[in-house]
């Protein structure tokens, strides 16, 4: 049973370091193979190269227009690095990773860390060492401006609502607790994420998209006045910064630098920077509970 537990300990490293290694280059000034690195912290510090997973389709969030995503997640990611790097620059290569490809990206090292709307769950826990929270989200309900059929959540009994890959927003309204909240028999619609969603709603292939305030928040500000957010959230989504299952090391690390970003002002500076006036959203007041890294 001893040398069980040995070989699976030792197997769970080596995936570790193998993770890792498929994310960098060798060499590179003040570097070297990243390779050698069994942990993000420790390639942030040797390498100070990471590749950094965040959505690029989300306004406010992580949009992409140029040469790199932009917006509240990707500002967040520039500050967690450079803190792991013990505040030395850190060359990132930004990879986009929707809701979909999240978990398999860490997994096979694609990316060395996520930040992404991740919102922590007890399942992607299963799979996914999480750091943080940085910031919790509501799950709210966007309709169109003219639209007076569906004041509140449970107005969405019938009606057609978006299924975007890989997200768990949905089940929120179709779902009885513990994985959902309010058991409505609403029409499901797919999507391959939450821009698409976005178009539908916008042709009226949609009645309404489900999801966390903040996304909602960044849609509604991009469209200028089409679609308003019914201001009623009713679940707490914890923005977790994701990571390779077992990088404990990496996740305290993180959840120092996250202390240190709401000490300093950061985070509500980065907030008001990019949903400042945005109805249907609070600023934050203060560091987040943090998840027990595992």
């Amino acid at each position: 049973m001893r040398v069980s537990r040995i070989g699976a300990a030792l197997a769970a490293v080596s995936a570790l370091t193998m993770g890792l290694a498929a994310c960098g280059d060798d060499g590179g000034e003040g570097g070297g193979d990243t390779a050698a690195y069994t942990t993000v912290v420790d390639k942030a510090k040797g390498a100070k190269k990471l590749v950094v997973g965040t959505k690029w389709d989300q306004p406010s969030l992580g949009l992409k227009t140029g040469a790199e995503p932009e917006g509240f997640d990707v500002d967040v990611a520039k500050y967690v690095v450079k803190e792991l790097a013990g505040g030395a620059d850190v060359d990132i290569e930004w990879k986009e990773s929707a809701s979909s490809n999240r978990e398999a990206f860490l997994a096979n090292g694609t990316v060395d860390i996520i930040f992404a709307t991740y919102s922590i769950t007890d399942s992607r826990k299963e799979k996914v060492t999480f750091g943080g929270p940085y910031i919790v989200a509501h799950q709210d309900v966007m309709v169109r401006a003219d639209d007076t059929s569906i004041t509140k959540p449970q107005d969405l009994e019938n009606k057609r609502i978006c299924q975007a890959a890989g997200s768990n927003s949905y089940k929120r309204i179709t779902d009885p607790p513990p994985d959902g909240q309010l058991d409505l028999d609403a029409q499901l619609v797919g999507a391959a994420n939450y821009s698409e969603c976005v178009a539908k709603l916008k042709g009226s292939n949609l009645d309404a998209v489900t999801t966390d305030d903040l996304i909602l928040a960044g849609f509604a500000k991009q469209a200028g006045g089409g679609f308003k957010i019914l201001g009623q959230p009713f679940t707490d989504e914890k923005y977790g910064v994701g990571l390779k299952k077992g990088d404990t090391k990496t996740c305290e690390a993180v959840n120092a630098a996250i202390t240190k970003m709401y000490q300093d002002g950061t985070a509500q500076k980065l907030f008001e920077k990019w949903f400042a006036g945005t109805q249907g959203v609070t600023a934050p007041t203060g560091v987040p509970p943090f998840e027990a890294c595992a």
